[in-house]
């Protein structure tokens, strides 16, 4: 009894306590001056050595009365982000303490916020997310909800809201996207830009191809908002086709290799958790990257080297050519270099982190890492090592434990090796002994394990298909470098960063502790790459020797010939190579047989020889080091 009468008065106490602290809060508190978001800085780069790489964060806003905006824009902004914003309060107590228990929980940031408190935050306050900036934006909105009008609150969040492009307000974004004015935007490009408001980076088509099919189940989502409150007539829904932005025109300050580089440090922070997208594009960032000058000028040579200067546009598959390129130091996971492809400002999207082009059989030692890692047998019952035999006939069907799966795959060229081993099936890339492979190990393991070795479990085709060996799965040529890197790093999960510091205002921010996590055994990775010196010893990606070190490495070419890779690695450098077809006009893409001047491009062709000049260029006067194994 007396231990119930203590908690009823903790109780009160706590209720008086709080009451009061939101009385005098609410007091206390005033609508402040607008914050700098209308004056927004740059954000500076520079290299690891602290030399300047770029600037970015012009800013592209231009403010327009409501009346400006049609209503069938307002109402798709509505239904993307506050249905009820005309009939309800300023402020949604509900939603913003579920996304405090969100954040204090540590299941990522979720605002809760109506469109009052949204313009606040906006407008008055910043992106943090903190409970102080919370709080104050609780009364703000309240206050304001009491002095401003609906139309009026409306009209400043269209203006100071983030969609992307360095595009603040729905007049930048309608240029930006669609090059009109905001009074021009249909209902279809308007329930687009407000599906961006969501998340403006990944939700751009038009640089994001890979996460077309989120970005079109957001604008389905505000369309069918606006249907369901009859502020769109079902007819009309059924009718709208997805409005495609056109591609973005990117500053010129950021011609070059900085653009890309800029880019990728972008998406890493935002990735990551650092940084969240709108404090990012608001600026005032110093961030020192983890690109090595010298390394980055070594690696756009090679290329300009070894493709850019073979390339003759009087050939027409030569306009096909795309190259993506990134360089990681297994022992830090610090990305040294990124190549994105010949200029940013003519080509946007970046090839080193894209995620749509198949990876071939680049991804074939992922196959033999699982089956080593977890003890597979073949069907006979013999466990899988580098010498176990298989059959390596072309076309030979899948056998599975429940018999055959229907999935016969034939081998490059249709070549019949018979029985042969693991270890020259890998040098030889014999499809039909690691098809074979995956069906013992197991589709699901083979997954598994490629998202260990670092491979995001989302990736585009990264599912448990008998395609899967093969490289169905498309990666980016940053991800494959990171589970490269893990395989030189002995099995130890090696995340790949962009940012060795970064800084708001002098005040350091800090940065996430990396996994390091011993994700295969050291004897599964080291047997791998054992087997992978052998791959360029005696395999397809011979032309990687003339490092005149020890490498490990394996090619790829992707369905129809529209990707050739070459992934390798020393004991020092983990580094992959892309070259890609796409049509330059109209984005799909293109085999790329007769580029060139060769009948076809293969990653033991150009890839290797790209992957081969930079390596030599960065460890010319260094002693070679071999590989420290611990094999079975």
């Amino acid at each position: 009894m007396r231990f119930r009468r203590f908690v009823l008065r903790a109780f009160l106490i706590l209720v008086v306590v709080t009451v009061n602290a939101a009385i005098a809060g609410y007091l206390l508190i005033e609508v402040p001056s607008p914050n700098r978001a209308a004056t927004l800085q740059t954000n500076l780069y520079f290299y690891a050595d602290g030399s300047p790489l770029a600037q970015e964060g012009q800013v592209n806003r231009e403010s327009v009365p409501l009346a400006r905006v049609p209503l069938h824009v307002r109402r798709a902004v509505l239904a993307a982000e506050d249905r009820d914003f005309y009939s309800s309060g300023s402020v949604d107590v509900r939603g913003m303490a579920r996304g405090a228990w969100r954040t204090v929980t540590g299941k990522g940031v979720q605002s809760g916020s109506t469109i009052t408190q949204q313009f606040v935050k906006n407008y008055y306050l910043d992106q943090e997310q903190t409970f102080a900036r919370k709080a104050k934006e609780l009364v703000i909105a309240m206050k304001l909800g009491r002095t401003e009008s609906k139309d009026a609150i409306l009209q400043g969040y269209l203006n100071t809201s983030f969609f992307g492009r360095n595009a603040y307000g729905i007049e930048a974004a309608a240029q930006a996207y669609y090059g009109k004015s905001a009074d021009r935007l249909t209902v279809a490009e308007g329930a687009y830009l407000a599906a961006l408001l969501n998340a403006p980076s990944m939700y751009d088509v038009a640089t994001h191809p890979e996460h077309e099919g989120r970005a079109l189940a957001r604008w389905r989502y505000v369309l069918d908002g606006m249907v369901q409150q009859g502020w769109l007539e079902p007819a009309e829904r059924a009718a709208t086709v997805f409005p495609a932005p056109r591609p973005p025109r990117p500053p010129a300050d950021l011609a070059g290799q900085r653009g890309y580089l800029v880019e990728a440090v972008r998406e890493h922070l935002i990735a990551t958790g650092i940084v969240d997208e709108a404090r990012l594009a608001a600026g005032g960032w110093r961030i020192v990257t983890t690109i090595r000058r010298d390394r980055q000028e070594k690696l756009v040579h090679a290329v300009d080297t070894e493709i850019v200067s073979a390339l003759d546009y009087r050939r027409p598959q030569d306009r096909f050519v795309r190259v993506g390129c990134v360089s990681v130091d297994p022992a830090t996971g610090e990305v040294v270099a990124l190549y994105g492809g010949y200029d940013f400002t003519r080509q946007y999207v970046s090839n080193a982190t894209r995620h749509d082009f198949q990876a071939g059989s680049v991804f074939k030692p992922f196959v033999l890492a699982a089956a080593l890692s977890h003890g597979a047998l073949t069907t006979g019952g013999e466990p899988i090592g580098p010498d176990t035999i298989y059959d390596g006939t072309s076309g030979r069907p899948v056998v599975a434990s429940g018999g055959l799966v229907g999935y016969a795959p034939g081998n490059e060229d249709g070549i019949d090796y018979g029985p042969v081993s693991v270890r020259t099936a890998t040098a030889k890339s014999v499809n039909s002994v690691y098809a074979q492979m995956a069906a013992d190990v197991g589709l699901t393991q083979v997954v598994s394990t490629a998202v260990a070795l670092g491979l995001q479990a989302g990736t585009p085709g990264l599912v448990p298909a008998p395609a899967i060996a093969l490289g169905a799965a498309q990666p980016s040529v940053l991800e494959l470098t990171g589970a490269y890197a893990t395989l030189a790093h002995h099995g130890v999960r090696v995340e790949p960063t962009l940012v060795r510091s970064i800084d708001h205002d002098a005040a350091a921010i800090g940065l996430p502790a990396r996994d390091g996590a011993q994700v295969i055994p050291r004897a599964a990775a080291d047997t791998v790459t054992e087997v992978l010196v052998g791959a360029v010893e005696n395999g397809t990606g011979r032309e990687a020797k003339s490092t005149g070190r020890p490498v490990a490495g394996k090619t790829g070419t992707a369905e129809d010939d529209r990707a050739a890779w070459f992934a390798g690695y020393t004991p020092e450098l983990a580094t992959v190579v892309a070259v890609l077809g796409q049509d330059p006009v109209s984005g799909t893409q293109q085999s790329l047989h007769g580029a060139l001047g060769q009948a076809r491009v293969d990653g033991g062709g150009y890839p290797a020889r790209v992957w081969a000049a930079y390596t030599a260029a960065v460890l010319r006067g260094k002693e070679p080091e071999g590989f420290v194994l611990q094999l079975r």
